[in-house]
């Protein structure tokens, strides 16, 4: 992204943030609600409008595409919220997020990889998404975003809601994801735990990057820690 700015009516949530993700990194976007983190997300996947700026994929520009060829360039974005399909199956759930693809034998391949990723998820196959816990659910979405042949993750507030024993669980996952080869954008209110598991970081606020750098350095800084880190 190079100087990317989205306004909500007469309110401007990103001003000017440039940054860039890396195809073996995790990268994580830390800030307080209202930050633009979540916005920043929507504008890579077609969900908000630019209103100047630069979104370039893969040396392609993004700005104008529609969200559903954004997804087969290879985007794939897990909202806050989890937003499984609560009265499908786990297996269905999974399905849908290979409705762009046509390919019948990638597709049966992916979901055994997703199985092999979320062993849990393949105990409860044909369980229906509503009785799972929130950690299953989280997986489970995550799962959806990897049957698209997703290139790059973007995830948005994967720990919200979850007890301690299972965000672990899932930051856990997330490092999984990026061993098998998919980077991923990581929005996340627990700092902490999002700079212990990224390569690189940006710290927002109001809009805009105010600090950036490793994310092992950005944890030992006095103002993320006293910010952020609950020091």
């Amino acid at each position: 992204m190079k100087d990317l700015r989205v306004s909500y009516g007469a309110i401007e949530a990103v001003k000017g943030v440039s940054f860039s993700v890396a195809r073996d990194e995790i990268v994580t976007l830390v800030g307080a609600n209202g930050a633009g983190k979540t916005s920043i997300l929507r504008a890579l996947s077609g969900l908000a409008d630019v209103r100047s700026g630069s979104v370039l994929y893969a040396d392609r520009e993004l700005r104008g595409v529609k969200p559903h060829e954004i997804v087969k360039r290879g985007i794939s974005h897990v909202p806050e919220g989890r937003l499984a399909f609560l009265n499908l199956s786990v297996r269905e759930n999974l399905l849908l997020g290979a409705y762009i693809r046509d390919d019948t034998k990638g597709v049966e391949d992916d979901l055994a990889k997703v199985y092999e990723l979320f062993p849990r998820l393949k105990e409860r196959a044909r369980q229906i998404a509503g009785t799972l816990s929130g950690g299953e659910q989280q997986m489970l979405v995550v799962g959806r975003a990897l049957m698209s042949e997703c290139k790059l993750l973007l995830l948005d507030e994967p720990s919200m809601g979850l007890a301690p024993i299972l965000v672990a669980e899932v930051f856990a996952t997330i490092e999984r994801v990026r061993k098998m080869g998919t980077p991923v954008l990581l929005v996340e209110q627990n700092a902490n735990m999002a700079l212990s598991i990224a390569d690189r970081g940006y710290v927002l606020e109001t809009g805009r990057v105010t600090l950036s750098g490793k994310a092992s350095d950005l944890a030992q800084m006095d103002e993320v820690r006293a910010a952020y880190l609950g020091e």
